[in-house]
């Protein structure tokens, strides 16, 4: 990145958006909503992860995002992306508990 990032402010009555990549070393995940960046994390991938398949490393990266933005996601509707494509049997259950 050249330039700086401005981050927009939640609106709660909006859906969130969580879009997560992970790779061989890291994973990187943005927080927004409406086309409209709100927070993000990059981290690099522990040392004892590496051997992890891209499908693993995939969902430790959901699950470090709902756990980092859970004061945005509880109680709000929102949206996973993922280009893993062996997570997608994840995401077409229908869960109806809520956060």
């Amino acid at each position: 990145m050249t330039t700086a990032l401005v981050l927009a402010m939640p609106d709660f009555s909006q859906s969130f958006v969580v879009e997560i990549d992970a790779c061989g070393r890291g994973i990187g995940i943005v927080l927004m909503q409406g086309g409209r960046l709100i927070a993000y994390l990059s981290k690099a991938i522990a040392t004892q992860n590496l051997g992890l398949s891209t499908y693993e490393k995939e969902f430790l990266a959901l699950l470090l995002a709902i756990t980092k933005w859970r004061h945005y996601l509880q109680g709000s509707h929102f949206i996973i992306r993922i280009d893993q494509k062996s997570l997608k049997h994840i995401f077409e259950q229908r869960l109806d508990s809520v956060l």
